[in-house]
């Protein structure tokens, strides 16, 4: 019997015809003039540099348990392993992006050593620059720049003395004994990038749509979380849950089937990939039977690994119904391209900013008070026009900025959508 995939069946299992198969050409063929693509060069560029950043962090753990006086049979067995996830895991990261990296170390060892320690000797290395620690964050994060790659580095200690080389962070019990809740994090950032790969009929389909759907989300300035709309997660387990119910489907499919099946979708409904057990390992989990929270979700789109999250919690009700917007208009195109009235190209073109907005607020400075949920500012913040899309909140000692969008639509509404960056705190 097929294996199924998902938590129903699927909705059609037809195999492509020749039509689909010229539409996917077609579809590549546009991407590629977006130029999304890596060449073998700069592929094995990025591999390169992976490898290298893992010899370091072995090196450094070595170094750490020799400065610890550990047993020498400990320091020879000790390991140590980096798990690329994200984009770059998924095998749909564009042209230039960062790596997103989780560094897995033993468990005798500090968290802050990683922020101090290796941070030390990353910033020793002479390919590394623009080198910084945010241990404040809700994900605490070394970024830096190798050889031009940007990186971001998270940090989780296990609950053993050795990271070996075969280890399977997707077992439950990885998360099952551990006391900080910043590794819990670090480590599902790994675990559920590796799940929605294992939960897909076919990769290669998948990474083609999401390439596909994350280029369209871009153009149309719908992809970014902090703003209030779907991350890169949010987008792959949204593709992944079309791939699962039209398996044998053709990437030009899957991408029409995405855009009709969420323009019909009934929000809040979740869309799960899985059923996530509830393993009772005291963390938070996303249910709505249990947290009251949880019910005001607008659009839940849930993580497929222990414990189990919603990807888009930040998204509000001026930018669910941009998205829903962007979703309809992707779906009346995606009609066209099947009656051959449309070319790929017309459902990645980008978002006319002043034309879609009746009123924008440009070229402006003043002077306000701003309150946080952590902070109320008693110095003054200034507004800038940082470009035709963004204005800046800046205090006046440059410890706070606050980057936004205010625009006024058709409707009469406005939409602001924000990033708050608290800058007092870092390196």
């Amino acid at each position: 019997m097929p294996r199924t995939y998902g938590l129903t069946g699927p909705i059609s299992e037809d195999l492509p015809e020749e039509d689909n198969l010229i539409q996917t050409r077609k579809l590549l063929d546009t991407m590629k003039s977006y130029n999304v693509y890596e060449n073998n060069l700069e592929l094995e560029h990025r591999e390169r540099v992976v490898k290298r950043l893992e010899s370091l962090f072995r090196d450094w753990l070595k170094e750490m348990c020799i400065e610890m006086n550990v047993p020498k049979v400990v320091t020879e067995k000790v390991g140590g392993k980096i798990f690329p996830f994200g984009s770059y895991h998924l095998g749909v990261h564009s042209k230039g992006a960062d790596i997103d990296a989780l560094c897995v170390g033993p468990g005798f060892l500090e968290r802050k050593a990683f922020f101090t320690s290796f941070f030390a000797k990353l910033k020793a290395q002479k390919e590394v620059k623009d080198i910084q620690a945010i241990e404040e964050a809700y994900v605490p994060v070394i970024t830096l720049s190798w050889e031009g790659i940007q990186i971001d580095l998270v940090f989780a200690l296990l609950s053993q003395r050795s990271v070996p080389d075969n280890l399977d962070l997707l077992n439950n019990s990885i998360v099952k004994n551990v006391v900080d809740a910043r590794c819990v994090r670090s480590f599902n950032g790994y675990r559920v990038t590796e799940e929605i790969l294992r939960l897909v009929p076919n990769v290669l389909n998948f990474r083609v749509a999401l390439r596909a759907v994350k280029l369209w989300a871009k153009q149309r300035n719908i992809y970014s979380n902090k703003l209030g709309f779907l991350g890169g997660v949010s987008w792959a387990i949204m593709v992944a849950r079309i791939c699962q119910v039209y398996p044998n489907a053709t990437a030009s499919t899957l991408v029409i089937k995405f855009f009709k099946i969420f323009s019909m979708w009934v929000w809040p409904i979740p869309i799960r990939l899985m059923e996530v057990e509830k393993c009772n390992y005291n963390l938070p989990f996303w249910d709505t039977k249990v947290n009251r929270r949880d019910r005001c979700h607008l659009m839940p789109i849930i993580t497929p690994a222990y414990p189990q999250q919603n990807t888009s919690v930040n998204v509000s009700r001026s930018t669910f119904a941009i998205l829903n917007e962007e979703i309809d208009r992707g779906h009346a195109i995606c009609l066209e391209i099947e009656q051959k009235k449309a070319k790929w190209s017309e459902l990645f073109e980008q978002t006319d900013f002043f034309k879609k907005y009746q009123y924008v607020l440009r070229h402006v400075k003043m002077k306000i008070d701003i309150a946080t949920h952590r902070t109320q500012l008693s110095s003054p913040v200034s507004l800038y026009c940082t470009t035709h899309r963004c204005f800046a909140l800046v205090s006046s000692d440059c410890s706070f900025v606050l980057l936004f969008f205010l625009t006024f639509s058709h409707n009469g509404c406005w939409n602001v959508n924000g990033i708050i960056c608290n800058r007092s705190s870092k390196n």
